[in-house]
């Protein structure tokens, strides 16, 4: 690759016809083992990378190819990665961040939308795809209209493909609801798993915060919700098992919060938690450094090392190592272990967003909840 781009740092004048059948004639980034080259075409003053591995220098100064509108940079990336990206554009006094015009592959969130760059051996799963032969799930909106804020609040609830009446249900509580259906296509997930006989059939609660940066760093009246409000209503809707070892809560970065505050604050109540890339920032010595917005969580995380107890029996944790939040959850492992809960833990070369959260749906919820297929061959 590097070799084809001197080839144009050569070139007197840079022909317009030959960059294009270059452009056309290879995929971008252009993956060469554990090499990635990412290229930009355009008119700019400069150009950088900015992508999102924690570890690793987030603004990389891309380099234009002699006097042409051709930019590129090279980075040494391990096999089976997954990360996002954007490019930094500036002309003049402006800095505008655009996705990559040659990668067709994006990820989105609720900011919007990144480009993706895999490396080789990484590869989406196809439980996560459409199947036709996986019958779907049934979606119910629930209204709430009481919660301890004082408003009325929605409930989307799964009800498992193939329901009968007659059979009792575990319960899965999920924080952020509306984002896991939407960027981890959660309902698509569940289906196929269900369908594939590897996730015993469930119900599942998914809530929808107001202010998830107030109401998940340990706050009572989110933990009265989930404990007083959702299990209740479930309960007393649909014909679920009803006992600890069969009730989980989940949740991802600050709803990993969310989820180990209301199991601490509550024990006895979720047997089994579900925690991904948990913002559990703590504090030995000192004071933190991760802004206002963590204030509380410092303090709750602090609290629960002090004291923890025993908020339930079994939890799965899993954490991208591209992740600033990777040593806190590598530490909380050893700790959960240590006061006694049955552990498993997952890493993956990812970062902190929805589709890494996805991929790991399938050894988190098949641990949590096994159907025939992990119960016969486990």
């Amino acid at each position: 690759m590097l070799l084809a781009i001197h080839e144009f740092e050569r070139k007197p004048r840079h022909d317009n016809r030959a960059i294009n059948a270059f452009l056309a004639n290879h995929q971008f980034p252009l993956v060469e083992e554990q090499s990635v080259t990412f290229v930009f075409r355009g008119a700019a003053d400069e150009v950088h990378l900015r992508h999102f591995i924690f570890g690793l220098q987030s603004d990389q100064n891309m380099t234009r190819v002699g006097t042409s509108e051709l930019w590129y940079v090279v980075l040494d990336v391990p096999r089976r990665s997954r990360f996002e990206y954007k490019f930094d554009v500036r002309r003049g006094a402006k800095s505008t961040w655009v996705r990559d015009p040659l990668n067709h592959r994006m990820a989105h969130d609720p900011f919007g939308a990144n480009s993706v760059c895999v490396t080789e051996g990484y590869e989406a799963p196809d439980w996560a795809e459409f199947d036709p032969e996986a019958r779907q799930g049934r979606m119910i909106e629930i209204v709430m209209p009481h919660t301890p804020w004082g408003d009325t609040r929605t409930l989307t609830v799964y009800e498992p493909a193939r329901f009968r009446p007659n059979r009792r249900y575990p319960l899965l509580v999920v924080h952020d609801g509306g984002d896991y259906l939407k960027f981890a296509k959660m309902q698509l997930v569940l289906d196929n798993l269900i369908h594939r006989l590897e996730v015993a059939p469930l119900f599942v609660a998914f809530s929808h915060p107001r202010d998830r940066m107030s109401e998940y760093p340990d706050d009572p009246k989110h933990q009265a919700m989930i404990v007083d409000h959702i299990v209740p209503l479930m309960e007393s809707r649909f014909p679920l098992y009803g006992t600890p070892a069969n009730r989980c809560l989940m949740g991802a970065s600050f709803g990993g919060v969310a989820t180990l505050s209301t199991v601490w604050r509550h024990p006895g109540v979720f047997g089994k938690v579900l925690l991904q890339s948990g913002s559990f920032a703590f504090t030995d010595i000192g004071t933190h450094k991760r802004g206002p917005a963590f204030d509380k969580v410092v303090e709750f995380v602090n609290a629960f090392r002090e004291s923890p107890g025993r908020p339930c029996d079994r939890a799965y944790l899993s954490c991208g190592t591209y992740e600033s939040l990777i040593y806190e959850n590598r530490s909380m492992v050893p700790f959960l272990q240590g006061i006694g809960l049955d552990v498993r833990f997952e890493e993956a070369r990812d970062g902190h967003n929805w589709e890494n959260w996805r991929d790991r749906l399938r050894s988190a919820l098949s641990w949590l909840f096994p159907g025939p297929l992990w119960m016969v061959y486990e």
